[in-house]
């Protein structure tokens, strides 16, 4: 059974022959552990991987969002990094007044995916492939206006927020479907909900304003064929079934900011939990035991014939050994 086979197994809940694996892997660790990253890809090697980002045209960014200073990414927007190998934050609002709203000029290079090269990627390899590309409408408001100036839109619940908004999904629709006419297995949708113990807005806002969103998304991908995938850090339990609902079939969560039985109790069986490992106390600072625990904790709780990938970050303060166990956690589990 290859990458792509046990990944599609699991999602199906079609008894996988083991879990598979992913690690998100930061160039912060790139850069201080070049050592482990090389040998934790020969060890566990990821079973899932995004395609190479294949475009007939070319990108306009500048800079490197990775490095320390400014960078500004291809819809314009400029952003301040303050520590290498992580990502900034929005420097200033790209649309700081409503008046700039018509000079707004979505990326129509991101929609020049490059098929042919794109296929023969996924030809080349036996591994399960998503789209290098994330949707994330949230985030991107919050690009284009700041986190601040975004919390203030949604509290004025302007008719301007919600023209942005549709610029920014009128976009996004022909970006998975350029991405979905490709032969990749999965698209891609990323927008942090979630706080340490809730959600940034009301279940409610999500539901009006991007649930919909995310259902044209799912609706695109099921009309190739294509599964959907999604990240959302924080405290997210709340819109997890109407993640469900609409049709998202893995979730890449911090599961340790929620209550892990419980939601083994309501979601067991309906979504994919694609990791993660308590990145903001156990991948520092746990001992060998709490990994096993952590991962035993998961795998009790959320495994149904499938239903679980093990995925955790490489990421700031991580203990690369770690990392390590994690997956060797993970690689034991079946063999019980």
């Amino acid at each position: 059974m290859n990458s792509k086979e046990l990944v599609i197994r699991t999602i199906e809940f079609d008894y996988p022959e083991r879990i598979p694996r992913q690690c998100w892997l930061l160039p912060w660790a790139e850069k201080r552990y070049p050592g482990e990253v090389t040998r934790l890809a020969n060890e566990y090697p990821d079973d899932i991987v995004a395609a190479a980002g294949m475009y007939t045209k070319p990108q306009k960014y500048s800079g490197n969002r990775y490095d320390e200073g400014y960078y500004t990414d291809e819809w314009g927007c400029r952003f301040l990094n303050i520590q290498a190998g992580l990502i900034g934050v929005p420097a200033e609002p790209l649309i700081n007044s409503w008046d700039q709203l018509p000079s707004l000029n979505p990326p129509e290079e991101m929609l020049a995916v490059d098929i042919k090269q794109v296929n023969a990627f996924c030809k080349t390899t036996d591994k399960f492939t998503y789209s290098n590309s994330w949707v994330r409408p949230f985030e991107r408001y919050q690009f284009i206006r700041t986190t601040e100036l975004a919390m203030m839109d949604i509290a004025l619940d302007s008719p301007e927020m919600k023209a942005l908004l549709n610029i920014i999904h009128s976009h996004y629709l022909k970006e998975v479907e350029a991405w979905a006419k490709t032969n990749i297995d999965a698209i891609g949708i990323m927008d942090d909900w979630g706080m340490q113990k809730g959600m940034i807005v009301s279940p409610d806002y999500f539901r009006k304003y991007y649930k919909p969103l995310y259902k044209d998304y799912a609706e695109i991908a099921r009309h190739y064929n294509k599964y959907v995938f999604m990240h959302s850090d924080g405290n997210i339990s709340e819109i997890i079934p109407d993640l469900i609902e609409i049709g998202i079939d893995a979730l890449n969560s911090q599961l340790f900011c929620m209550n892990i039985e419980e939601l083994g109790e309501k979601f067991r069986g309906k979504i994919t939990f694609w990791g993660e490992i308590d990145r903001q106390n156990i991948l520092p600072n746990g001992t060998r035991n709490d990994i096993q625990n952590s991962v035993n904790l998961v795998y009790n709780n959320l495994y149904s014939n499938g239903g679980v990938i093990a995925q955790c970050e490489f990421g700031p303060a991580a203990n690369p050994e770690n990392i390590f166990y994690v997956f060797d956690s993970w690689n034991k589990v079946l063999k019980k």
